[in-house]
């Protein structure tokens, strides 16, 4: 999950609105560093006033609002760490006098995080694919296919990073490619991930806080039934629209496929950086690591990463800085304005009338889809912790942890501000000659390709 347009652009209203919506559902999901379940329901959460919240929103409301009222502004990491800081410390030291060990468990989390994210995005940074497929649509629906299995070995992110650019190069010769990018943005940017931690923001998250490494396997249903739909789905509309292609864009096709188009890899080394990453975070899991050792090993892998990789893998992936400072900046001022919002939700939750696995997967859903998923899973699960629903896993039971799960990894592929990579991969496309959906017509296409399935995951899974 990263921030950020491929080239290094900033990226206006619909990523840092992603981050709002992080800092939303982490304003009500209350990380697994912040509180424990007991703190939750604690004297802190019901002596504090709903206008402890206040930095935390004002937060929210500047980043959705600042790039659209003072853009040119707003794109400087400097200014955003600027309003993030001068609202997240005040609040850091008010919490601090009241209760240290919420903030230093807010601080050790929010390092945790950064690291994770960092070091997929800098590895995956540089690792180039080019070839493979000639943009047929059996190559492209496989391509999908493997971009949704390798979302949850490397994350959301790294998968975006590693196979958006193949994608567009073997269809260059199309003029149809939106639908494509859209696919992608499903398969690959989100629902792909759900089967381990590492795969989407919101479930390393769950980890942090207690969720078993191997739990998101019990998410493999849902999986599949969403994977195997939206594949079949893409393969019909792809020969479709391909065969309503000019002559002479079939001909090229044709041509292409004739010739082939041989898989070449640049910097193959940092495959096994992204295994280290994966070893470092399952090892630490099962044997209750010293906090900084996980994290230790994943910066060192990052810095392997940096030195090893092809220049020529990273100029292909568009790499730069930008994104994940851009995350470290804001996210430095969320968990910290965080902090008393969350205790107060822990202490309310019984007042918000939850209580079914499909009101949670819906409720998490929908405001996955505007506020982004990883905040709102965190929310979602805080609530559901402070009402005594049972005790299966981390204090709630499986099917509820699981509708949480799905609803925030699933919906947040609804809008392009919904998880990280989603806006990142559209900047990709559009510099790639893609012309892409608007924020609206996104929407439209998320929804009538997405509103059936979710209520047959309903059906099946959370009824």
């Amino acid at each position: 999950m990263t921030i950020a347009s491929a080239a290094g652009r900033a990226v206006p209203a619909p990523v840092c609105a992603r981050v709002a919506g992080w800092s939303a559902l982490l304003l009500f999901l209350a990380p697994a560093g912040l509180a424990s379940a007991a703190d939750e329901g604690s004297r802190l959460g019901h002596e504090l006033s709903a206008g402890s919240a206040a930095p935390f929103l004002l937060l929210l409301l500047a980043i959705a609002v600042l790039p659209l009222a003072a853009h040119g502004w707003w794109h400087s990491n400097r200014n955003k760490a600027l309003v993030s800081l001068g609202l997240g410390v005040p609040v850091g030291l008010w919490m601090l006098a009241l209760d240290g060990g919420r903030v230093l468990h807010a601080v050790e989390e929010y390092v945790s995080f950064i690291v994770l994210l960092g070091a997929l995005y800098v590895i995956a940074g540089g690792i180039g694919l080019s070839g493979g497929t000639t943009g047929s649509p059996r190559g492209n629906t496989l391509l999908l296919a493997l971009g949704a299995v390798g979302a949850s070995l490397v994350g959301t992110t790294g998968a975006s990073m590693v196979l958006i650019q193949p994608l567009l190069q073997a269809n260059a010769w199309r003029r149809r490619r939106a639908h494509q990018v859209v696919f992608f943005i499903l398969l690959v940017s989100n629902i792909g991930g759900a089967l381990t931690p590492l795969g989407d923001p919101p479930l390393f998250l769950g980890f942090l806080r207690g969720v078993p490494f191997f739990w998101t396997l019990r998410l493999a249903g849902p999986w599949a039934v969403a994977c195997v739909v939206l594949l079949a789905v893409f393969w019909l509309l792809d020969r479709w629209l391909l065969a309503r292609e000019d002559a002479e864009a079939r001909d090229e096709g044709s041509r292409r496929a004739a010739a082939g188009a041989p898989l070449t890899v640049a910097g193959a080394p940092g495959f096994l950086l992204l295994a280290g990453v994966v070893l470092a975070a399952f090892l630490s899991g099962l044997g209750h690591w010293p906090y900084g050792v996980r994290e230790g090993i994943m910066v060192a892998l990052a810095l392997a990463s940096l030195k090893l990789a092809p220049a020529e893998a990273r100029a292909a992936n568009r790499f730069t800085w930008y994104p994940i400072v851009e995350v470290a900046v804001l996210f430095a001022g969320i968990f910290l304005t965080m902090i008393p919002a969350l205790a107060v939700l822990g202490a309310r939750a019984g007042e918000f009338g939850l209580s079914r696995p499909w009101q949670f997967f819906w409720g998490t859903g929908l405001l996955s889809m505007f506020l982004d998923n990883a905040p709102t899973y965190l929310t979602f699960l805080t609530l559901a912790r402070g009402l005594g629903l049972g005790d299966e896993v981390v204090g709630v039971p499986h099917l509820v942890l699981s509708a949480i799960s799905v609803g925030a990894v699933f919906m947040g592929a609804n809008t392009y501000i919904g998880n990280g990579p989603n806006f990142m991969v559209r900047a990709i496309a559009e510099a790639g000659g893609v012309r892409m959906p608007s924020f609206a017509g996104y929407l439209l296409w998320t929804s009538a390709l997405l509103a059936p399935l979710y209520l047959l995951l309903t059906v099946l899974f959370y009824a």
